[in-house]
């Protein structure tokens, strides 16, 4: 992976003040847009299995909730910091305005190595953790949904420490959560659906088609292993995939099922029969049509970007592409679906399973799909439709479609 560190808010910030010049955006509204409405450290005790406490430090971050109720994942990570959930936390605004969803974004994160702890370590340190931002969350105020290293029995358990807390069941608290209590159908692979209807979109807009084409996609967990499995459904050709310890690479292509049993075997995806063993660099500079960054952020920099070969990049990941490196991407003709666009197919299904909660009902697969892909298309749509009003790329039209509409809603509340 890229080891240039760059702070992902100020790359955040630097988006915001770009498109709030373009949008002739309102000083006093900016200024609000920057900063985030609320951030609450805490830091939680944990007994570990050998008696000893770890206290771990955890923060949510709530940005803006001028169109809804504050929404966004929790991430276990040793590498959290507090820029990094911020910027997160202000995609996360952008990306429900662009789906046009009645939410606002938050984020939330805990510094720990979530891999190394037992599953009795993990429970204790989310309902340790869940406790102390029970004040500032709940279904009408702020909804948390899984993210990395976090996951279905994770928001089981804060769903549980909230309902506790108020002596009944409250489903509608988090979302990701098990079927089994209110969960969503097909929601594993929700994430993976939108990123895919947004690259068949993008196809059909580039005079493209998704059978034959070549793929290629960094990152093979939920998300990334999903898509590759989508899309070889469809007929494309996965040529390579990698995950955190580097990629395999098949030029006619590799069956993604074949992958993940071998990495379920192996713990990684390199050295499977009848592949190449490639870098996580070597990946993103392949000869293909769709290049899909599914990992972590800033893989795409000022150093790497003119040698990206790739059509479509169709960011899954959240912030892969350095600003820096748009400029670069532009210039090279690549068309970019940004990831707040892209992978936007998680918080959408999120929306799906509250609206259920709420209501106490129940959406099978196949019609929790068919509303998804709508979804994606109207809002691949509208941001396409922005770009070429406004002849700007489309992560600029997105951002401009994102933030135009939290703004007209902070003008309107007279904020």
């Amino acid at each position: 992976m890229s080891s240039e560190k760059v702070n992902p808010y100020d790359a955040a910030l630097e988006q915001l003040d770009r498109v709030a010049a373009k949008l002739k955006l309102d000083r006093d509204i900016h200024q609000i847009l920057r900063q985030p409405k609320r951030i609450l450290m805490v830091s939680v005790p944990v007994k570990m299995d050998d008696g000893r406490t770890e206290v771990f430090l955890g923060c949510r971050v709530q940005h803006n909730d001028a169109r809804g109720p504050y929404k966004g994942g929790l991430r276990y990570h040793p590498g959290v910091t507090l820029d990094e959930v911020k910027a997160l936390a202000m995609w996360m605004t952008w990306k429900c305005a662009v789906l046009d969803l009645p939410y606002g974004g938050a984020k939330g994160g805990v510094r720990c190595s979530a891999k190394t702890m037992s599953i009795g370590e993990v429970e204790r340190l989310t309902r340790g953790y869940a406790s102390m931002i029970l004040d500032i969350i709940g279904p009408y105020r702020d909804v948390p949904a899984p993210d990395m290293y976090t996951n279905e029995q994770t928001m089981a358990w804060i769903m549980d420490t909230y309902s506790k807390s108020k002596g009944y069941s409250v489903p509608e608290s988090v979302t990701g959560k098990p079927v089994a209590i209110g969960g969503l159908e097909g929601r594993v692979e929700a994430t993976a659906r939108g990123v895919v209807e947004t690259i068949k979109q993008a196809m059909i807009h580039l005079g493209k088609r998704v059978e034959g084409s070549t793929v290629a996609v960094q990152g093979f967990g939920n998300v990334g292993s999903n898509i590759a499995k989508l899309l070889h459904q469809m007929e494309a050709k996965v040529i390579a995939v990698s995950d955190s310890s580097g990629g395999v690479y098949v030029a006619a292509g590799l069956d993604p099922a074949l992958v993940m049993s071998h990495k379920h075997r192996t713990g990684s995806v390199r050295g499977m029969e009848g592949s190449k063993d490639i870098a996580n660099e070597e990946l993103l500079e392949l000869e293909c049509d769709v290049l899909v960054p599914a990992a972590m952020e800033s893989q795409i920099t000022r150093h790497n970007a003119d040698k990206i070969r790739a059509k479509i990049i169709a960011e899954a990941a959240n912030g892969p592409t350095l600003p820096e490196a748009d400029e670069i991407l532009l210039k090279s003709g690549k068309f970019v679906i940004p990831d707040i666009l892209a992978n936007a197919g998680g918080v959408t299904v999120s929306y799906f399973e509250w609206v259920q909660n709420l209501n106490r009902q129940h959406w099978s697969e196949a019609e929790v799909d068919q509303r998804l892909e709508k979804k994606m298309a109207d809002a691949f749509a509208d941001v396409l439709k922005t770009s070429e009003k406004n002849a700007v790329d489309m992560r600029t039209a997105a951002l401009m479609l994102g933030i135009g509409r939290v703004a007209e809603a902070i003008r309107i509340l007279g904020l």
